[in-house]
């Protein structure tokens, strides 16, 4: 019976989850998400992938309705603005991150959502309770298995969270909703070599395009489309061919007084692979001590997943990509050391093939501390020893660094980033008018009023 199917379980919660059960500081905290994710997307305006996906939208002809291209004055079809938009959130890996069994960025799902009620006409305050409900569904699975165990991206979670979140907005029966989910998740699946050894294009892509096809999955369950079931416990579904055991998801949010899962991800506070937060934190409490001439040997101690994921690989050890760079512990805490902060900037390809960086990184050993594995996923540990010269010894532990859930961003703190990301690119006006835009989203009585603001002078249109 579909009752005992986890596609019908994950549809009747998505059909009755009401705005009402929302609490502050869950709306709160998505709008957050959403002023950050135009930040690290205007930022990432002119890297050559956002480019190319954006180059290939326009390819498309005009519509009247439909969905802007985030900077560019040019309105597609909702799938494709999910997609180029969804690139330019995620390129630089500066976007949000939840960790539990598998460690995801929700705010991959947040163009996707945008883009949908743009077209559609949907006003704000059903717009954040889809956002949030995409949120609930993709960490929940998060928690319930870890698909990068068996060599699949984490990046499946967006795809069937991205459903949820738009069949939510588009208040979809429950029969349509259930198929909305069976189709996404059958198609969710996605190879984790994207992130191993040498890091490509795809890297800062494939969320955006898994966010693509979960809204795909939607539009067609709108239409009456049907997907494969039980398409978690049959035969050859998710169940008996990625997860190899059965799980369930329970206690969702704003059932029975149960938080949702958008108040546990955090807010990147530097543009690095969330695991190596709390290294830069360490790192720079160290660098206000150590000049770099000095330093004789630098030990890193840290967990079993980030050492697995930016540690392990040769190609960590000698990055030269961005992708590869920003994914690589040895690097980010090298070029920390260096330049006494980490940005954008600092993975430019100067820097990534810099001598300096090189010769530092050889000064360099990371080991795993069972002791962490502990601790994680609440807290990321990581301590930066380093030796100098003259046998001196200074050591730097962190385990919540800025932005964590635990020690959140401030609104004034995002405000803050999102200028700095911004303040090159947008008019002044621009700005105030987007964050004041962002913080009343609930308010819009239709998303173009927010998407209208962004846009470049100097874009192609």
């Amino acid at each position: 019976m579909r009752k005992n199917e986890l596609s019908w379980k994950i549809a009747e919660y998505i059909s009755e989850i009401s705005f009402r059960n929302l609490d502050h500081d869950s709306i709160d905290e998505i709008k957050k998400r959403v002023l950050d994710s135009i930040g690290v997307a205007l930022a990432a305006f002119n890297e050559r992938p956002y480019v190319i996906v954006r180059k290939l939208a326009r390819k498309t002809k005009p519509v009247s309705k439909g969905s802007k291209l985030w900077g560019e004055n040019y309105i597609t079809i909702p799938e494709y603005a999910t997609f180029a938009n969804g690139v330019g959130v995620r390129y630089l890996d500066f976007n949000d991150t939840y960790l539990s069994k598998e460690a995801l960025h929700p705010s991959d799902m947040i163009p996707a959502i945008i883009a949908l009620a743009e077209d559609r006409e949907i006003d704000g305050k059903q717009a954040v309770l889809s956002m949030i409900i995409a949120y609930e569904i993709a960490t929940r699975l998060a928690d319930a298995f870890s698909v990068r165990s068996v060599g699949i991206d984490h990046v499946a979670y967006i795809t069937i969270g991205t459903a949820a979140g738009a069949a939510k907005l588009l208040e979809l029966p429950v029969e349509k909703i259930y198929h909305a989910i069976n189709l996404a998740t059958n198609e969710s699946l996605s190879l984790r070599q994207t992130r191993s050894g040498e890091l490509s294009m795809w890297k800062g892509s494939t969320a955006a395009n898994s966010a693509r096809k979960g809204l795909l999955a939607t539009l067609l369950a709108e239409e009456g489309f049907t997907g494969p079931s039980p398409v978690f416990e049959g035969e050859f579904g998710f169940f008996n061919v990625v997860s190899k055991q059965r799980f369930d998801i329970e206690k969702l949010g704003g059932v029975a007084g149960e938080r949702f899962r958008v108040l546990k991800t955090s807010i990147k506070y530097w543009p690095v692979e969330y695991h190596a937060m709390s290294a830069v934190e360490a790192t720079l409490k160290l660098r206000e001590r150590i000049d770099p001439s000095e330093i004789k040997r630098i030990m890193i101690k840290t967990f079993t997943v980030c050492y697995k994921i930016i540690a392990k690989d040769p190609e960590k050890w000698d990055p030269k990509t961005r992708e590869t760079a920003d994914h690589s512990l040895p690097y980010i805490v090298a070029r920390t050391l260096l330049d006494n902060y980490i940005w954008i900037e600092s993975f430019s390809d100067e820097k990534i093939l810099g001598r300096d960086v090189r010769e530092l990184m050889k000064k360099m050993s990371i080991e795993i501390d069972p002791k962490y594995d502990e601790i994680y996923p609440e807290g990321i540990p990581n301590t930066i020893e380093i030796e100098t010269l003259d046998g001196r010894i200074y050591s730097e532990t962190s385990i919540y660094p800025k932005g964590h859930f635990k020690n959140p961003l401030t609104w004034n703190e995002v405000e803050k980033k999102f200028r700095r990301l911004t303040e090159n690119i947008l008019e002044e006006s621009q700005i105030k008018e987007l964050i004041s835009k962002v913080r009343n989203i609930e308010s819009l009585k239709d998303l173009r009023e927010l998407t209208d603001i962004i846009t470049i002078r100097s874009a192609v249109s």
